[in-house]
């Protein structure tokens, strides 16, 4: 256990849930998400426009009962399997350990107000967005977030932050170890399925501003911009985990979920999904290492309709294998990235 005698706080930061599956409320949460310029970067006025004229009154009934086939009796999955990996890292840490949704509740206002009731004098918080990968619409909207919040509620504690940990060997382990148990069945494939961002993003982030998708093979290309590249920080994971695992070539495969209108990343994988069976995957493992936690995205969209697309094109197996959650060993790299800056190493931490 750390011993440090700066009084700190971890604050757990995700993208959030509606509050419930009722129309208003997932209403809420859509326009929150959405008007995030962040996710869309489009002018103020374009995209209130959109997103409150066409998309959200478009979704909110379709995301609402997409959300009621996932709830539970704990409410959201994500806010649920969040607070069970505090829990989890809790047991692992002295400081205390709070949660943050980036959208919805709990709100980073409020997990700000409960470390500082906890802890009279407070002096330092490391927040920790669980986004393995560097993109603006998920770990840089969840930094300027928490470091506006700080600034407006003008708290005189320092503000830290984990870096993205796509390639950091604790959390490769225990994506691998999670994965191993599931390479022992039969199956022909296994597809990596990450989170769909706009080309667009990949290129506004590059900081050499001619580096991202300047060519095909951008990504095996060393460069300063790998650091803020989404794409191949995605395809960087799934090397280090098949290599890892001993997954040979042909047997696995990247693409890219959840897109929403033109100009994403490809593979897509829903297109995927039903072109495999017809190339002979027949027997398919799925996983989503773009999330640590479960949520509509991983259990309504891949673990449901997924299933159904893959086995309506003629496909015979699917399994879709979950997200880290609160699993032993990622609660043990969280804690051991805390316990090392606690001890002088600022490894993981973004100052």
């Amino acid at each position: 256990m750390t011993n440090s005698p700066v009084k700190r706080a971890i604050i757990l930061m995700n993208l959030g849930s509606p509050d419930s599956t009722e129309a208003p409320d997932v209403k809420r949460y859509l326009t929150e998400f959405l008007m995030d310029g962040r996710v869309i970067d489009y002018p103020w006025l374009f995209r209130k426009i959109l997103v409150q004229g066409i998309i959200v009154p478009s979704r909110t009934a379709n995301s609402a009962e997409a959300y009621k086939t996932i709830w539970t009796k704990d409410g959201s999955p994500l806010i649920h399997l969040t607070r069970e990996l505090q829990q989890a890292l809790q047991q692992q840490v002295d400081e205390p350990v709070e949660i943050a949704m980036r959208y919805g509740n709990p709100s980073m206002e409020q997990a700000f107000e409960r470390v500082l009731a906890r802890v009279p004098g407070l002096e330092e918080v490391i927040a920790v967005p669980l986004y393995p990968h560097y993109a603006m619409a998920s770990y840089e909207t969840a930094v300027e977030y928490a470091k506006e919040v700080h600034r407006r509620k003008k708290h005189t504690f320092s503000l830290r932050f984990i870096r993205p940990f796509y390639n950091e060997p604790h959390y490769l382990h225990a994506l691998s170890e999670l994965i191993r148990p599931y390479l022992s069945r039969d199956y022909d494939h296994i597809l990596f399925s990450y989170h769909g961002i706009p080309a667009r993003h990949i290129k506004k982030t590059d900081p050499t501003h001619q580096h991202c998708l300047s060519s095909t093979d951008c990504c095996n290309i060393p460069s300063m911009a790998h650091g803020r590249c989404y794409r191949h920080q995605c395809f960087a994971t799934t090397k280090e985990v098949v290599q890892r695992l001993g997954i040979p070539e042909g047997k696995y495969s990247n693409s890219f979920q959840s897109r929403l209108g033109k100009g994403w990343l490809e593979p897509f994988t829903d297109v995927r999904l039903e072109e495999m069976p017809k190339e002979g995957i027949k027997k398919l493992l799925i996983l989503c290492p773009a999330f640590v936690s479960d949520c509509l995205e991983t259990l309504e969209e891949i673990a449901i309709r997924g299933k159904e697309a893959f086995l309506e094109a003629g496909g015979v197996e699917y399994e879709m294998i979950p997200c880290l959650n609160a699993d032993p060993l990622w609660a043990q790299a969280l804690a051991g990235w805390v316990k090392d800056y606690a001890s002088g190493k600022k490894g993981m931490i973004l100052v």
